[in-house]
């Protein structure tokens, strides 16, 4: 029979596997749901966003709360959250439904996320302690992993409403096994959760977003659009002076007076923005333009999964003889080569022009995950651990809403030069897949390839220059000498 400790480890490893899925799954089956919802272009990066956002914003709160109510508590209500909102998602008749839900599943899996390394942290020391965290690093890698795969199966042979309805019984068993195993523990001394930072930072990030999305349809010097990101702007001022001023901020903002800290932000938001953002439109180009299937589509983005996860072993192994400041750089730069080689593809090209690219995109990711986390809690005192981590996960969610938003701002822009009268319902079945390229009349099927294609082109060059300044600020701000000054209080 298992001890406590080693069912707490498949607990959590249960959990994270499923909400690490739910990031990667979804992207194969979104021009299905276009189809079967009628969702629009703006539909399906809220989709994504809805998601990242309310995960973004909420993982650095959810650590305080587990402190005031419980570990074990909050973690099981996490789990719970995160599966009911999958019944919901996979239930969906409308695209506003599954936005919603989808926003739920990312509550539940901030909590989940916030709370699993602490659950780890109390049941393993020493060296155990590294053999937990191992296998919690392997179980993220391979979510991340067969997540396109195992996507793209169950739209094809089932429903996309399946690639939400195989939470279910993961969250069961995981719900049951954390009543039957877990451990409570809470922090009485804890402040408590910092309601007003919560607040300005999500209402901040939505209306920026929002603004991006919208932007082109309702014009970008609208009185709806320059509020919205007036608005933003203001409130994210607001959230800034909260965190100074606040006895219950979310984030200690005397750790960005370390530069390798704010190397480290820096990273995870480039990297997220660059790469990860530009999935949602791989996926719409790979099945809309080459007209590939759900599966057929996680195959392809095997080269990036499957290398990714190969790297960051080897990575992981480095960290401890190479400055990890030349793992960030060279990461991000391998990212940066990867998507301007991307441009290659043309209105006749096949998957295989993607295929360097993915390959130098795939390593890339490898490379630079496994440095940035040891960074973004190795240059910060041992206290303020776990908010750093959050942090920096917030920066890679953060990274990954706005850059879908910006990207579909610049390729709606680019659709609507290229068709000057076209109009907005033709525009979101264009771009959303519902538009099928075989179905079109011949004289407008090579156009209409070459626009997405130009669209897809524009994406790639502002995502290879986001990438490579984020390699040049990572070796210019990760410094040596901070690693050491971690073991120094932290000031503030």
């Amino acid at each position: 029979m298992l001890e406590r400790k080693w069912w707490t480890l498949v607990v959590v490893c249960l959990a994270i596997f499923m909400l690490l899925l739910d990031i990667t799954i979804v992207n194969v089956a979104l021009p299905p749901i276009a189809r079967d919802l009628g969702a629009t272009f703006t539909d399906l990066q809220w989709v994504i966003d809805a998601y990242a956002l309310t995960l973004a914003t909420f993982v650095l709160n959810a650590g305080s709360l587990a402190d005031l109510l419980g570990r074990k508590r909050v973690f099981i209500g996490g789990v719970v959250l995160f599966t009911a909102a999958s019944v919901l998602c996979g239930a969906a008749t409308s695209p506003l439904f599954l936005i919603l839900s989808r926003a739920g599943q990312g509550i539940g899996g901030a909590i989940m996320f916030a709370t699993s390394l602490a659950l780890l942290s109390q049941e393993f020391q020493g060296r155990e302690r590294g053999t937990a965290f191992g296998i919690w690093g392997a179980t993220t890698g391979a979510a991340v992993a067969v997540g396109p795969l195992i996507g793209g199966a169950l739209t094809t042979y089932l429903s996309w409403r399946w690639i939400f309805f195989v939470n279910i019984p993961i969250g069961i068993v995981a719900t049951i096994l954390s009543v039957a195993q877990l451990r409570e523990t809470l922090d009485e001394e804890h402040g408590g959760i910092d309601w007003i930072g919560l607040v300005t930072l999500s209402a901040s990030l939505f209306m920026i977003v929002f603004a991006l999305l919208r932007g082109n349809e309702k014009g970008w010097t609208s009185v709806l659009i320059v509020g919205m990101f007036a608005g933003g702007a203001a409130l994210l001022l607001a959230f800034v002076l909260s965190q100074h001023y606040g006895r219950r901020a979310m984030i200690d903002l005397s750790l960005f007076t370390r530069p390798a800290f704010t190397g480290a932000q820096i990273t995870a938001f480039a990297l997220s923005c660059a790469v990860f953002a530009t999935f949602l439109y791989l996926t719409l180009y790979l099945q809309n333009d080459l007209g590939y299937s759900a599966i057929q589509t996680g195959v392809r983005f095997l080269p990036i999964t499957v290398l990714s996860f190969v790297c960051a072993a080897a990575s992981g192994t480095l960290t401890a003889r190479v400055p990890v400041r030349f793992l960030l750089a060279v990461g991000l730069a391998l990212c940066a080569v990867g998507l301007f080689l991307l441009r290659d593809i043309t209105a006749t090209s096949g998957w295989t022009t993607l295929l360097p690219g993915f390959v130098l995109m795939g390593a890339g990711i490898g490379v630079t995950n496994p440095a940035l986390a040891s960074t973004a809690i190795a240059v910060v005192p041992p206290a303020r651990a776990g908010m750093a981590s959050g942090t920096n996960n917030t920066f890679r969610q953060v990274g990954i809403a706005t850059g879908i938003a910006a990207y579909g701002a610049i390729f709606e822009h680019h659709i609507r030069a290229a068709f000057p009268g076209i109009r907005t319902e033709q525009l979101n079945a264009f771009a959303s897949g519902r538009f099928n390229v075989g179905n079109a009349p011949k004289g407008v099927v090579h156009q209409v390839q070459t626009t997405f294609i130009g669209g897809l082109h524009e994406l790639f060059v502002v995502g290879t220059c986001i990438a490579a300044v984020g390699a040049v600020l990572a070796l210019t701000l990760v410094r040596r000498r901070d690693f050491a000054a971690a073991t120094a209080p932290a000031q503030g």
